[in-house]
C-alpha cells in the first residue's frame, strides 16, 4: 500500500487493517466524527495472518484540540452520559515502559478514568482491573477490588510508571493467569459474562506475543490493541481479536488517546436485541445481549418460546343437585360467553399495545 502524505495539520490516515472502533452507534449518541491522527509511514505491507481481507482505508481531515492544553486529572467529572454497557470483566493492560514519558502516562490514566466514567460499573455490572507492565508486570487492582467509579478512579490516579523494557507477552499471560481468574473477581464461565482486554502500548514487544495472545483468545478473552506513536503495527495485529478492523486502533500521540473513549463506548455498549430485531410474537425482554419472549395477559408461550397461544380457560360446571337441565345449560352458555369476551379483550389489548409502540417509535 502506498504512503499517504501528511500535511502540516494532523490528518487521519489509517492503514488497511485499522479503522475507528464501533462503526455502528449502539447507544443512541451522535456518530463519532472527530478525526484521530495516525502516522501514514507506519502502515504494514500486508494484513495479519489471522485476519480476513482488509477493507480499503478511510481518510478524513480536520483539526483536533491541542494535546498540550489538557490539564484534567484522573478525578475529572463525567463529560459523557454513561450508557448501559454490556456486563463485562474488563482488564486494561497498559505499557509504562521507558519510552512512555511521565506526561504521556498521565494521558493514559485520564483515558482509563474516562472509560470508567462511560461504563456501567458494579459488582453485578462491569468489573474493571488494571495490569501495568514494562520489564516486569504489576497488578494494580483486580476485578474484585472496586465496584464503584470513585474508588476505581482513585486507584487509577495512584498508578505509577514502571519504566525499563516492554514485556507485552508477559503482561498478557499475567492477565490471563492472574487477572481473569475467579479468585481475582472474574465471574464464572457459566454466567456468560464477556471477558475483554484492552492493551495500550507505544512500542515493539521485547518478547513473543503471538502464541500467548492466541491462547488468551482461545480461552474466550476478546482483545483490543491500541497502538500509539512508535507502536509496531504487526504486533498489534498479532495480539488483537478478529476482525482486526474492529479490534486494532492506532493514534498519533498520547495527546489524543482519550478521544478513543467514544469509540470504545460505542463498541462496549451492548446493543438491545429487542430494538435491532427479534422473533417474539408479543413481548421481547432484553437480557444482557440476548433476549427472551413473553406473552400478553390471557396468552401462554408456545413450545417454540417465540409465539403465543390463547390461554384455555377451564370450564367447570357444577351440576345442580336437582338435575335442572335448563339451569345447567344456562351456566354453560354464560361461561362460554365470558371466555369469548376474555379472548376478545386480550386481542384488543394487544392491538392497542402494538399501536402505542408504533406511535412511540414514530
Amino acid at each position: 500500500m502506498g504512503q499517504r502524505p501528511v500535511s502540516i495539520q494532523i490528518q487521519r490516515s489509517v492503514p488497511n487493517e485499522v479503522r475507528a472502533l464501533g462503526a455502528n452507534n449502539s447507544c443512541g449518541s451522535p456518530p463519532y466524527r472527530r478525526p484521530i491522527a495516525a502516522r501514514a509511514n507506519t502502515a504494514p505491507n500486508s494484513a495479519s495472518d489471522h485476519s480476513g481481507t482488509a477493507d480499503n482505508h478511510h481518510a478524513g481531515g480536520g483539526d483536533h484540540g491541542a494535546a498540550g492544553g489538557d490539564q484534567r486529572s484522573c478525578d475529572a467529572t463525567e463529560t459523557d452520559s454513561p450508557c448501559k454497557s454490556r456486563h463485562l470483566d474488563l482488564v486494561f493492560i497498559i505499557d509504562s515502559s521507558r519510552s512512555v514519558r511521565p506526561g504521556e502516562f498521565e494521558k493514559v490514566k485520564i483515558f482509563l478514568a474516562d472509560m470508567v466514567d462511560t461504563l456501567g460499573v458494579g459488582s453485578d455490572a462491569t468489573r474493571v482491573a488494571v495490569v501495568n507492565y514494562a520489564s516486569t508486570v504489576k497488578l494494580e487492582f483486580l476485578l474484585g477490588d472496586h465496584f464503584n467509579k470513585p474508588d476505581m478512579k482513585k486507584a487509577i490516579s495512584r498508578i505509577e510508571p514502571l519504566a525499563a523494557g516492554t514485556m507485552t507477552g508477559l503482561a498478557i499471560k499475567t492477565a490471563v493467569t492472574e487477572a481473569f481468574t475467579e479468585q481475582s473477581g472474574a465471574r464464572p464461565r457459566s454466567r456468560n459474562i464477556a471477558k475483554v482486554a484492552i492493551i495500550v502500548t507505544d512500542g515493539r514487544p521485547q518478547d513473543q506475543v503471538e502464541e500467548v495472545s492466541a491462547a488468551a483468545r482461545a480461552s474466550g478473552i476478546e482483545i483490543y490493541a491500541v497502538g500509539v506513536d512508535r507502536a509496531d503495527m504487526r504486533s498489534l495485529q498479532l495480539m488483537a481479536s478478529v476482525p482486526l478492523d474492529d479490534h486494532v486502533f492506532y493514534v498519533e500521540t498520547y495527546g489524543v488517546i482519550e478521544k478513543l473513549t467514544s469509540k470504545f463506548r460505542e463498541t462496549l455498549c451492548g446493543l438491545d436485541p429487542c430494538t435491532t430485531g427479534h422473533e417474539c410474537e408479543h413481548i421481547c425482554v432484553n437480557s444482557n445481549a440476548s433476549y427472551h419472549c413473553k406473552c400478553r395477559n390471557g396468552y401462554i408461550l408456545n413450545a417454540d418460546k417465540k409465539t403465543c397461544a390463547l390461554k384455555q380457560v377451564k370450564v367447570e360446571v357444577v351440576e345442580d343437585p336437582c338435575k335442572c337441565e335448563a339451569r345447567l345449560a344456562f351456566q354453560k352458555q354464560t361461561q362460554a360467553a365470558v371466555q369469548q369476551l376474555t379472548a376478545k379483550l386480550a386481542d384488543v389489548s394487544g392491538r392497542i399495545e402494538r399501536l402505542e409502540n408504533m406511535v412511540g417509535r414514530a
